[in-house]
């Protein structure tokens, strides 16, 4: 789905104001609520959606920007609009800075697939050099609007030109790693990936009679691993390697992880599962 056809040029806001994270939020609720995607839902109705969502953890994500969202029932197509705060609303975020730049998503209830594929759409638009900067300073709604869409449509441009694939491999001894990855992966458009199980060789190592003696030393859940292996466009592999470090660490420095990638000469079909 193209974000251009859900964005509803007439929710844009600029020179939001809002004295808190529930003021924020009722007045994101009101405007919502006078978009005809919304028409016969009350604004009560979408603040207590948004709030509940937010209960669930933060969606002011750092860096100066929140995607607060939700699944309404009943609803048939998705809104999306934007917000900004020159000044900033204290979000609660989890960098604990004012967040200066709302997306609001509104779908139903029904739709979960899509409605991931909006958010990671979002978030990948986030990534490029300059486009919140844009948004933040646009003086007007159309000019709000008008830069959204320049970079969107700039984004699937340069989606048409990929053509080179890698395949990555994610190895996991550490499985708390694997959620926050998995989530990386999709906030930078990565939507399908498998994950295979399987063990290291200190699983049967202690079965080898010289080194008996270390099996109560190589406990069986150092030995589990996670292997997580997905397509991704070459010019992202750089990017994607180091936003993966950030979560495990250095992994010249650290045990627990790895992390490759091969050549892919021919592939057909998708990962994709959502």
């Amino acid at each position: 789905m193209d974000l251009y056809n859900i964005l509803d040029e007439q929710a844009c806001t600029v020179n939001f104001k809002a004295k808190n994270k529930i003021d924020a939020l009722k007045k994101i609720a009101f405007i919502a609520a006078n978009t005809p995607s919304l028409q016969g839902y009350s604004e009560e109705l979408i603040f207590q959606k948004l709030q509940e969502r937010e209960l669930k953890g933060t969606t002011g994500f750092g860096k100066g920007v929140a995607i607060p969202h939700t699944r309404i029932e009943g609803m048939t197509d998705f809104l999306l609009f934007m917000v900004t705060s020159p000044k900033g609303v204290d979000f609660k975020s989890i960098d604990h800075k004012k967040v200066h730049l709302f997306f609001v998503l509104v779908g139903p209830s029904t739709n979960v697939s899509e409605h991931l594929k909006i958010l990671a759409s979002i978030s990948r638009l986030l990534s490029q050099s300059g486009f919140k900067k844009e948004l933040v300073n646009a003086p007007s709604r159309i000019a709000l609007y008008e830069a959204f869409i320049r970079n969107t449509r700039m984004e699937d441009k340069a989606e048409i030109k990929i053509k080179k694939y890698k395949l990555l491999h994610i190895i996991l001894y550490v499985e708390e790693f694997l959620y926050d990855i998995l989530e990386y992966l999709l906030e930078n458009g990565i939507e399908g990936a498998t994950i295979i199980e399987s063990y290291g060789m200190g699983q049967y190592i202690s079965n080898i009679p010289l080194f008996a003696s270390f099996i109560g030393f190589m406990k069986e859940n150092k030995n589990q691993s996670k292997t997580i292996i997905t397509l991704i466009p070459e010019t992202q592999e750089q990017k994607l390697i180091e936003g993966i470090e950030k979560i495990t660490g250095d992994l010249d420095k650290k045990q627990g992880a790895m992390v490759f990638t091969q050549e892919v000469s021919f592939s057909k079909g998708t990962m994709k599962m959502i």
